[in-house]
């Protein structure tokens, strides 16, 4: 009897986070339908014999509370911040978000810049080495792609649901969530190279090293990434920094001062990130106090599924498109690459590697632009009349227009900032001891516009993702991937392989105008999308 008294307690806090006041006794029913729980389960957990006699019984216990005791978390930070914010602060809360958002953006990165700054003053990093050969390189690089393709779909649905529990105070939800994405994530990290070893062993396109290192690398990259994502959900991102800083600091000492195989001091440089990254997650939910995971409803799996997996597919298919360019290239030159199938180009790599600084120095952008977004969604439908609410869709409109600009204008900024990497005495020459060769630098330029038109694109989404609308951002992606493909494929075939990056540029664009057109959309039906978000 104690068990179902505590269950129904528990439930009953579940609805008032998840809907606050009900309607109706169908609300309530709605909403216990959401929770996945089953009607066979209903009078063994919660001792009533239907879920519409839970879900009547729950109404009544709802509305004998008091009003206060109905609102759930979102709503009274709602409260708190409308109030707080009158019109005519707009342009200093603007100015506000972006000194906040815009270098939070980049100091997110600044795990990036460690491994850059590593290789650049000891041509070491924690998983890359400038002397490695070109097989070596092919095999590395090869797994760390694999792993963050991998675990790239795993990582948005954790930064999606376990952010949705976080945000609603719901601990040891999101704990669940994130424990059984990395599960999840290992389980599909080693069903792939099940695949891709038996493919191996079929068509024998590498020896058995080669694929041994490539799986590796890739596990590692994967598990790293999965264990690291829920420090965004948290919001202590800087213990990504810390984690990576730490064990790059053991991996070089490792590489200096002992005898070890580069590829061990790499292997135990991840390990020990990976192994730090967990013990200062679970210190954190610790700290949380989060509660027994026996005394709450666990979310239920295919919920979960069909709630996410548009966001799962975009976060593969995006690491997919960053990467198809390079496949193409590697792959083209048949005399050079042989017996293989692909094999790393130094030249196109470091063309890229140059360009995707466009990327680096527009995140900020991204963030700062979503971060205002949302602010200013809640913000403005506080005081926008419904008689008015074409009013609501034409600022939030203006609003994006002004963060595309703010887009180009950084992205002109970053342009001089290459161009003098590429051209000055200090920049690439100082460090690597030679100078960039002309295919490096068309590679660059190209695929520095193609990074430019991808952030736009990724912006867009993330607009359409604010409301729950990753339908059309998802579509775009998959379109902009086989354009990316076809046409790379046939201009790497016909003029040279360099030109595979025209392919990333072309679909890049592709990806925009796609997130572009739906966005305009989007924002001339905003009032909807925002009422039927919530």
């Amino acid at each position: 009897m104690d068990q179902i008294k505590n269950n129904i307690h528990l439930v009953t806090q579940e609805v008032i986070q998840k809907i606050g006041d009900p309607v109706s006794p169908m609300v309530v029913l709605a909403t216990l339908e959401s929770f996945g729980i089953r009607e066979k389960d209903v009078f063994q957990d919660y001792g009533l014999p239907t879920k519409m006699d839970l879900a009547k019984e729950l109404f009544k216990t709802l509305k004998a509370m008091d009003k206060s005791e109905l609102k759930n978390s979102n709503e009274r930070k709602k409260i708190n911040r409308t109030a707080s914010i009158p019109v005519s602060g707009y342009l200093w809360m603007k100015a506000k978000l972006f000194t906040q958002f815009y270098p939070l953006g980049i100091f997110h990165l600044l795990p990036i810049f460690l491994q850059v700054a590593a290789i650049i003053f000891f041509g070491y990093s924690l998983w890359t080495f400038i002397g490695f050969n070109v097989v070596q390189s092919t095999s590395v690089v090869l797994g760390v792609i694999l792993g963050l393709i991998i675990s790239g779909g795993y990582v948005q649905v954790m930064g999606r649901q376990a952010s949705f529990y976080w945000h609603h105070g719901e601990y040891s939800k999101a704990k669940m969530v994130i424990d059984k994405l990395i599960r999840s994530g290992i389980k599909g990290i080693l069903s792939t190279f099940l695949i891709i070893g038996l493919l191996n062993f079929f068509f024998n396109l590498y020896p058995f090293t080669f694929i041994l290192i490539t799986l590796i690398y890739a596990l590692l990259i994967g598990l790293l990434l999965l264990v690291m994502a829920p420090f965004h959900t948290i919001k202590k991102r800087w213990a990504i920094s810390v984690a990576i800083l730490i064990a790059t600091g053991l991996a070089l000492f490792l590489h200096f001062n002992t005898e070890l195989n580069v590829y061990l001091t790499h292997w135990i440089g991840i390990s020990a990130a990976i192994i730090l990254s967990k013990l200062l997650l679970n210190y954190f939910f610790n700290r949380k106090g989060a509660e027994s995971l026996h005394q709450t409803i666990k979310p239920k799996k295919l919920m979960v599924i069909y709630k996410n997996y548009h966001y799962f597919f975009y976060g593969v298919l995006i690491y997919v498109f960053v990467f198809i360019d390079r496949i193409v290239a590697w792959s083209a030159d048949i005399q050079f690459t042989r017996q293989f199938f692909l094999l790393y180009e130094k030249d196109y790599e470091i063309g890229m590697d140059l360009a995707i600084l466009m990327f680096f120095m527009l995140a900020g952008v991204m963030e700062y632009g979503i971060a205002a977004f949302s602010k200013f969604m809640d913000v403005r439908q506080h005081h926008t009349s419904f008689l008015k609410k074409q009013d609501f869709n034409k600022h939030l409109g203006r609003m994006y227009w002004g963060h595309v600009l703010l887009l180009l204008c950084t992205a002109l900024a970053t342009t001089v900032l290459i161009y003098l990497l590429i051209t000055q005495p200090w920049g690439y020459a100082a460090h690597f001891g030679e100078q960039l060769n002309t295919l490096s630098v068309k590679v660059c330029i190209i695929g520095g516009i193609g990074y430019f038109l991808l952030t736009w694109g990724m912006l867009n989404s993330l607009y359409l993702f604010t409301l729950n609308r990753p339908k059309g951002a998802l579509k775009a992606l998959f379109i902009a991937c086989i354009v990316n493909f076809v046409v790379g494929f046939v201009l790497s075939r016909t003029i040279a392989y360099e030109y595979s990056v025209v392919g990333m540029l072309i679909g890049a664009f592709v990806f925009t105008a796609l997130t572009l057109k739906e966005n305009i959309h989007f924002f001339n039906r905003l009032d909807y999308h925002y009422y039927a978000a919530y």
